[in-house]
């Protein structure tokens, strides 16, 4: 019987955290065709399949995926961006990019999936816990705002005209100077 002389470590829990590549490109992210990136969107529907295996990413996902570790970005020549250079890039391709981040951060942290709604003249849709989009519709449409902002009268009831029309509840997701959200739901009522 052979005996240990010296005592051998215990083997550590090394779970290979695997980082999907993705490039910026002109006011888009593009993934690599990688199984990684696809379970991305498989998993919990970011972005959108392209054709050719590749997922592509709105500028708001692509930065919540950095900040999670579970993406890195490059843009040109092999430049990785971190969170603070993709932030700027955004804002300046998009003036209310940090407003709309917030609200679409704090929703996905909610355990929610959140996606555009340019087709229904909004900013977001959200969909309820556990459901895909594709399999149900999405439970709310939402706007985020600035505590600071104003909307008139008509720009608020035109937001809760879509809502309606979309057989959609109404968020509007006011952030504050903190970047904390809060979200006051509004419903036609009849009398």
């Amino acid at each position: 019987m052979a005996r240990k002389t010296k005592s051998e470590p215990e083997p550590e829990n090394t779970e290979k955290r695997i980082v999907v590549c993705a490039t910026f490109s002109r006011e888009r992210i593009l993934t690599e065709n990688s199984d990684s990136a696809r379970e991305l969107f498989n998993t919990s529907r970011y972005g959108s399949l392209l054709d050719d295996g590749r997922v592509q990413l709105s500028l708001l996902e692509a930065l919540y995926l950095l900040e999670k570790g579970k993406i890195e970005v490059i843009e040109g020549k092999k430049k990785k961006l971190g969170v603070q250079d993709f932030i700027k890039r955004s804002t300046k391709l998009e003036p209310n990019f940090w407003i709309r981040y917030c609200v679409f951060k704090d929703i996905r942290n909610r355990g929610y999936i959140i996606k555009t709604a340019l087709k229904f003249g909004a900013d977001f849709r959200v969909y309820d816990r556990g459901v895909k989009p594709g399999e149900d519709h999405a439970r709310w449409i939402v706007y985020p705002v600035h505590e600071g902002s104003t909307l008139t009268w008509y720009e608020f009831a035109a937001k809760n005209r879509v809502a309606h029309s979309t057989k959609k509840r109404l968020l509007i997701g006011i952030v504050d100077g903190e970047g904390d959200v809060t979200y006051y739901e509004i419903r036609w009522l009849r009398p």
